[in-house]
């Protein structure tokens, strides 16, 4: 006989509804908490965008999510082993019976962890180069269009156009921006973008050089310009930027990777122009010392013509031989002359004398006679019958003449015919041979091109291999011709990236040796 259980007047709880009393109990009890601790377990967004990880102090754990929408909001981002202070809700998950805080804001736990976190971001920035002293421009002397990239109402954008008006007036483009706050530091980064997005001679024109600007603040004040997107914007700027952010003790880390750092907003005004002022003495005294050369110059050389003009002999002197000579050249000329003229004269007076005698009327007169004479004995002596007999057979020649040509001229037509056919059907054999061999010349071309790209070293590169060359240039065959701290480079598939030899290079392992079996054969094992 069972014994029956003793009774009770305990509530008997379903685990749902156990769940939902603590559930309701906890969050009305620890409905808005603040937490300090260090993230643990952070493993970045998972594929909903939701980011779970745990907070801890020295004795105790506690489970956190961040929900999609929460985390693009957040200004400090969740990083394994950084100090935070954490505000939102403690709720619980009754698929684990286990509590968690639900975050909605997140704040570096003090200075030290801010720092701590710059610190961070700068090594690894660093790493990628974009600190690099290689990268940086060179300012213009005296740009046209400044661009600032600061707040509009605050005294900075005051400060920087007033010492420019003092130094050297020049059109300023402001764009206006947050630099505190929670959208300070993508507004910041969008506002450098958009300055490198104009386009030269657009509507807006494009400027010549930025200045990126803020007055002074404490560290988190100026956590904004230590953004990684700020810093990425700055290192990828292609026009030449000045960093002025905060006095001249504060350091963010925009000003490693600027062009130029300026201690103030002032200082950044100063660097981006001249001062008109001494441009203007300093063309002055560049002129005046041009002037000066000039006319030591002409009267260097004024003093070597002078020289020149005394060795030289006199104009006199050297015309004199050559004026008598003309003079007595003139006295000989007149007799010459007379000499001539009666010469020619006389030589004109005997051609003319010989042509009277043998004049071209006189000569067509005689000709003509003759002719008459020969006219009058040939007609009687030239029968009639044998011309006519003579123009029968012209006329029989002219129509046989005429027969062939016809002839000749139907038969070269055929001809004719015939070699344009010819010529049309080897003009399409041609057309077809020409396309075939095209045909056959571009596939071995492609099978050609196939082998070249299967061969070249680019194709090695694309499939995940790499290219090690030394200072020299010279591909890196062994590890042992490098020695440490030699300048390498390594040149990948959509680039070259520059490295140093770190440490001794390890020995090649051998390979193992079989141990024969007791008849003398290596084992297969």
């Amino acid at each position: 006989m069972n014994a029956e259980s003793p009774a009770s007047n305990a509530p008997e709880w379903s685990v749902s509804e156990l769940s939902g009393a603590l559930k309701r109990t906890l969050e009305d009890a620890f409905g808005h908490v603040r937490l300090r601790g260090e993230i643990s377990g952070f493993r970045g967004q998972v594929a909903s965008g939701h980011c779970y990880f745990s907070i801890k102090d020295a004795s105790a754990k506690i489970d956190a999510v961040i929900w999609k929408g929460v985390y693009g909001r957040l200004r400090t981002k969740p990083q394994e082993g950084l100090e935070v202070i954490a505000t939102g809700r403690i709720t619980t998950f009754p698929g684990k019976s286990s509590y968690q805080i639900v975050i909605d804001t997140l704040e570096p736990a003090g200075i030290g962890a801010l720092m701590a976190m710059i610190e961070e971001r700068r090594r690894r920035l660093t790493a990628e180069g974009l600190f690099a002293e290689a990268r940086k421009q060179l300012l213009p002397f005296l740009p046209t269009v400044i661009g600032v990239v600061t707040s509009p109402t605050g005294a900075v954008i005051r400060d920087i156009i007033h010492r420019l008006e003092d130094r050297f007036p020049r059109r300023v483009i402001v764009w206006p921006v947050r630099v505190q706050g929670e959208t300070s530091a993508q507004e910041v980064a969008a506002a450098i973008t958009g300055f490198n997005a104009l386009e030269s001679g657009g509507r807006i024109p494009r400027p010549d050089i930025l200045i990126v600007a803020r007055g002074g603040g404490s560290l988190e004040d100026l956590m904004s310009f230590n953004d990684e997107a700020v810093v990425r914007a700055v290192a990828e700027s292609d026009i030449p930027l000045i960093a002025a952010v905060g006095h001249e003790t504060d350091w963010t880390l925009i000003d490693l990777a600027a062009d130029r750092r300026a201690p103030t907003p002032t200082g950044a005004a100063e660097m981006a122009v001249p001062v008109r002022a001494d441009l203007i003495a300093a063309t002055g005294q560049a002129a005046r010392r041009l002037e000066d050369a000039t006319r030591r110059i002409l009267e260097r050389r004024r003093s070597d013509l002078r020289s020149l003009e005394r060795v030289l002999p006199k104009g006199e002197g050297l015309l004199a031989v050559h004026r008598q000579r003309l003079d007595g050249a003139a006295s000989r000329l007149r007799p010459c002359l007379a000499q001539g003229f009666d010469r020619r004269h006389r030589a004109l007076s005997r051609a003319a004398a010989l042509l009277a005698s043998h004049s071209p009327r006189a000569e067509l007169r005689a000709r003509r006679a003759g002719f008459a004479a020969c006219a009058g004995r040939l007609t009687p002596a030239l029968p009639t019958r044998i011309i006519a007999e003579r123009r029968r057979a012209m006329t029989d020649l002219a129509a046989r003449l005429t027969r062939v040509r016809s002839s000749l001229a139907a038969r070269e037509a055929e001809r004719a015919a015939v070699a344009r056919q010819r010529l049309a059907r080897l003009g399409v054999q041609m057309d077809a041979a020409f396309k075939a061999a095209i045909a056959r010349r571009r596939s071995n071309l492609q099978a050609a091109g196939q082998l070249l790209n299967s061969l070249s070293y680019q194709g090695v590169l694309a499939r995940g291999f790499a290219l090690v060359r030394g200072a020299d240039g010279q591909a890196v065959r062994q590890a042992a011709s490098v020695t440490p701290g030699a300048a390498l480079q390594i040149q990948f598939a959509d680039g070259t990236v520059a490295a140093t030899a770190e440490g001794a290079p390890s020995p090649r392992p051998r390979a193992k040796t079989r141990d024969p079996g007791p008849s003398g054969q290596s084992s297969l094992f």
